[in-house]
């Protein structure tokens, strides 16, 4: 299994791979499956690219994508983890731990000490899964956009040193 980060011409595999986890899990992340079909082709590459403001790592192997996990700073200087998931018969592999980290040590190199992410605590292994990789939830919520109904909590992972 090779972790890469995306670049420009992996954009189909990024489309591929993003629409894959919007179908599998489509309560689990800030945008729709319809609102990311629609997105052109254009805007796949400028994904890939990290023209967006958040970069993307791909999990491949034999030329397919099973798994991937984004990362961006938002408005508020947080270093924050999005949009992980990793195919259904990968779970548990250690796919996951390597996209993770592949994350942590993108925001230790920018400077960033801490990493946030929004989870659903119903989503009992997704909140399992972080909370094993370091992450703890801290006291703040808001409505998941995709699903509004939905609330998501905040889980902080920070550096040891």
């Amino acid at each position: 299994m090779d972790i890469r980060l995306a670049q420009e011409q992996d954009w189909m595999l990024l489309k591929q791979v993003r629409l894959a986890a919007l179908l599998d899990a489509p309560t689990a992340f800030g945008v729709s499956y319809q609102a990311a079909a629609d997105y052109t082709d254009a805007q796949w590459m400028q994904r890939a690219a990290s023209e967006t403001g958040t970069r993307f790592w791909l999990a491949i192997k034999d030329g397919l994508p099973l798994g991937m996990i984004g990362a961006g700073v938002s408005g508020a200087n947080r270093f924050n983890l999005i949009g992980m998931w990793v195919a259904p018969a990968l779970r548990g592999s250690g796919v996951a731990s390597r996209l993770v980290g592949a994350v942590k040590s993108c925001a230790l190199e920018q400077g960033y000490e801490q990493v946030y992410l929004d989870v659903a605590p119903d989503n009992a292994r997704a909140a399992s899964f972080y909370l094993k990789q370091g992450f703890n939830f801290v006291d703040e919520w808001e409505p998941l956009q995709s699903h509004p109904h939905i609330m998501v909590q905040t889980m902080l992972w920070a550096a040891r040193r």
